[in-house]
């Protein structure tokens, strides 16, 4: 095979982003060479810059404007920086951009629509801005020579919506691999031994779940939750905790690098996926942190999604709720509290379930598709 120049742009930062960090490390398998532009707002420290990964640093103050502004004027001088034969837009906020330069190069072009953008959350109550969300994607995706999607169903709501027919999923999976060294998260936080630790991990949002279980928590002293990540709504949940008198049970560690990330989630007794069903969005969801959790080898108490049920369900892995129903939540909680052996029986089928939920096997299958 000719050697191949990628270039993968990402609004967000891309070495905390584990799709594409695999992607990055199975490209470069490939005897490719990859170059990935991103950008963080989050990071206090400096930029960050080796012979594979930019990643800028935005500042998002009260004018959003000012923040896409520096945003589009970085990415495009580093787009006209770089030749590549493939130009992968990892968002849809860089999809314009990678689309404009990726037809100058004559290159190939692949969107990689990680949400139903027109459909996300936010948009819900902003009629105007998800029009020309809808727009911006209708117009850009007929562009594209390859939609990557991260689940089924997704495609089939692009391909009905859009009328395409180029879409194919590849999954949010992590690599397949064990903890070096599990996080002892008893010892850190002295938390007492017959408690339970539960672990969210992923951006601070709003749908993600996290209010419900916060309450939750006040009705079972036995909770613990670590969370891992950061987001705008960082401040909000942790003073809901202060007010719901929960604070010394919940521990926020922040942003920990995906090489690591196995290490900390593997410490909890449960990992959290409960994604609130407030869009067409997040009614597919089929979040990386699913699937981390079962690599982790920690069962999955999610939200009865199509999607994240069926993982659940066909592999044994844990139990859904309808979120909508506290009482559900409660009771779920209850009996895992009550009963250790299913925990055990469920953190077994999570090591048998990781033999075929894992990268490799997922760029596998699609390796021909992209590459050649």
């Amino acid at each position: 095979m000719q050697i191949k120049k990628v270039c993968i742009a990402f609004l967000g930062n891309s070495l905390h982003d584990s799709r594409i960090v695999n992607l990055t490390n199975s490209l470069k398998e490939e005897k490719c060479t990859v170059s990935v532009i991103s950008f963080d707002w989050f990071i206090s420290d400096n930029e960050y810059f080796d012979d594979t990964y930019k990643i800028f640093k935005l500042h998002k103050g009260h004018y959003s404007l000012f923040f896409y502004l520096r945003f589009a004027y970085l990415l495009i001088k580093e787009l006209f920086k770089n030749k590549s034969d493939i130009y992968f837009a990892e968002d849809l906020y860089t999809l314009p951009f990678v689309a404009t330069i990726a037809k100058i190069r004559k290159a190939k072009l692949y969107y990689n629509s990680r949400e139903l953008y027109a459909f996300l959350g936010g948009l819900r109550n902003r009629p105007f801005l998800q029009k020309m969300v809808k727009s911006i994607e209708q117009f850009y995706i007929k562009k594209v020579d390859l939609v990557l999607t991260t689940g089924e169903m997704d495609s089939e709501f692009l391909k009905k919506f859009y009328k395409i027919t180029n879409t194919i999923e590849i999954r949010n999976i992590p690599l397949l691999q064990m903890p070096a060294q599990t996080v002892n998260y008893r010892e850190m936080f002295d938390i007492p031994r017959n408690s339970l630790i539960m672990i969210y991990q992923g951006v601070l949002l709003v749908g993600r779940g996290i209010p419900i279980i916060l309450q939750a928590m006040k009705e079972l002293p036995e909770l613990y939750l670590i969370i891992i990540g950061d987001g705008e709504q960082k401040n909000n949940f942790a003073q809901m905790t202060t007010e719901l008198g929960i604070s010394y049970r919940v521990f926020f560690i922040g942003t920990i690098n995906q090489k690591e990330l196995i290490n900390f989630t593997a410490g909890g007794d449960i990992g959290l996926s409960l994604i609130e069903n407030i869009s067409i969005s997040y009614y597919h969801a089929l979040p990386n942190k699913l699937f981390e959790y079962i690599m982790a080898g920690i069962p999955v108490l999610a939200s009865a999604l199509p999607q994240m049920k069926k993982i659940i369900d066909d592999y044994n892995v844990g139990e859904t709720i309808q979120l909508e129903k506290s009482e559900e939540l409660i009771n779920s909680l209850s009996k895992w509290i009550d009963q250790p052996l299913l925990l055990k029986e469920y953190k077994k089928n999570c090591l048998v379930a990781a033999q075929e939920l894992n990268w490799q096997s997922e760029f596998k299958r699609v390796r021909n598709i992209l590459l050649y």
